[in-house]
């Protein structure tokens, strides 16, 4: 049974053919300078610039910031809420992916738009809605007073408005890919006996492990990076609800820039990792293509 229900998660393979354009020369290095310019105006230099600035006063001024009481509780916190949000809109997005990819059902157009909202509203107003709602005279304020449950202005809080910024990012990237398979290979491994859980494991997952893995990487970069919804319900309580963004903008304030700049290489670095593994997955994920491609028939015929 295995080796049917894995023999039926092989996804169909599309060869991937190169169009030949007919620009000329000048204008095809025209507009690839133009896109260098860019990345070097609007990503090089301003990295560079970070990077520079924390080190100004030399390494020992540098680690100096980095291990001030508050900056540490910072990049815990940080950490924390991005790891949560992730397991979050992990399950979420998966959940959400598929019923809306693999069933129809009445208000289905309704859930689409509601994954979506996250993207058209502003993070400001986010953490002012979760304040009305969940603040000591929100809505369910008095409720979470009486049984002593603090969430605004303390961790929940933080995790809560970044899980909620973040929604759309796992989801958006497995609703297309899923609706894209279709639901043959899923019904073929049902017909073979398969349980919902083995088919989920055996043929759905392995589909779209790759999409799942590109929406994971993104969610957790969105996630350390966060500002304006925290902003709103942590309070900015040193130690305790200020992530990264939130204590370089209180470094900032308080004119120690070098501390700011040492402080936001953190997070910089912690970005250019995760796009790093970001191209790591796309290579893997060609390469798989690749081999897939030249791969013969399971049963070729006589």
């Amino acid at each position: 049974m295995s080796g049917i229900i894995t023999s039926a998660a092989r996804a169909p393979v599309q060869r991937i053919t190169r169009v030949n354009t007919t620009e000329s020369a000048w204008v095809r290095r025209t507009l690839i300078g133009i896109a260098l310019a860019f990345l070097v105006l609007f990503l090089v230099l301003p990295l560079l610039t970070v990077f520079s600035e924390a080190l100004r006063k030399g390494y020992e001024a540098y680690f100096t910031a980095i291990n001030e009481p508050d900056a540490w509780p910072a990049i815990r916190l940080t950490l924390l809420t991005a790891f949560f949000s992730v397991i979050f809109n992990l399950v979420f997005g998966v959940a959400a992916a598929w019923a809306i990819a693999k069933f129809e059902f009445r208000g289905k157009s309704v859930l689409t738009t509601l994954i979506d909202l996250p993207f058209s509203v502003s993070p400001i107003v986010v953490g002012l809605a979760l304040v009305l709602v969940f603040g000591a005279r929100g809505l369910l304020g008095p409720w979470l007073m009486e049984h002593d449950i603090k969430i605004i202005f303390a961790v929940p809080g933080v995790i809560l408005a970044t899980a909620f910024v973040t929604l759309p990012l796992i989801a958006r990237e497995l609703i297309p890919l899923m609706q894209a398979q279709g639901n043959d290979e899923e019904q073929a491994a049902i017909v073979l006996g398969a349980s919902g859980w083995q088919t989920f494991w055996r043929v759905t997952l392995p589909n779209i492990k790759w999409g799942l893995l590109y929406g994971v990487i993104l969610c957790n970069a969105r996630a350390m990076g966060e500002f304006g919804a925290v902003s709103v319900v942590s309070g900015h309580l040193r130690g305790e609800t200020n992530t990264i963004p939130l204590h370089v903008e209180i470094l900032y304030n308080e004119f120690q820039i070098q501390a700011g700049f040492a402080v936001a290489s953190l997070l910089a670095l912690l970005a250019l990792l995760t796009l790093v593994i970001k191209s790591i997955v796309e290579w893997r994920h060609e390469r798989d293509l690749a081999q897939l491609a030249h791969l013969p028939p399971e049963n070729p015929k006589p």
